[in-house]
């Protein structure tokens, strides 16, 4: 899982670096998936540690989450846009949209790997 979340946390950068560029710079808080990214790095290099590492895995599973809950209303106003609201900012949409699911994805891994861990232990 640690590879994993390093994996997430490129991916969460890269979104944000090409939003905030794609938006011309036009706002800091294109930046925000970036800044979860790198977050999300840190958690993976710390998971390396055995003893710190379920730790930092339930951290890196509650920063994903807080992730949904911040970037959730793009999926909202991404679906509000095809049908037809064109006042929804495309692209802050697109890359709230792609942070949440992305941020859902991890969930999802990060809780079979907790099960899958639980179940080893048993």
């Amino acid at each position: 899982m640690p590879q994993i979340t390093r994996i997430f946390g490129i991916v969460l950068t890269l979104i944000g670096i090409i939003g905030y560029l794609a938006s011309g710079a036009a706002s800091i808080t294109a930046l925000i998936p970036a800044f979860f990214g790198i977050i999300f790095i840190i958690l993976g290099r710390l998971a390396n540690k055995e003893a710190i590492r379920k730790h930092v895995m339930h951290a890196a599973v509650l920063l994903a989450f807080l992730g949904v809950l911040g970037s959730f209303t793009g999926l909202l106003d991404l679906f509000s846009w095809m049908g037809g609201n064109v006042e929804v900012n495309l692209l802050a949409a697109s890359v709230r949209s792609l942070m949440a699911l992305i941020c859902i994805a991890y969930i999802v891994l990060g809780v079979k790997s907790f099960i899958d861990a639980r179940r080893s232990v048993a």
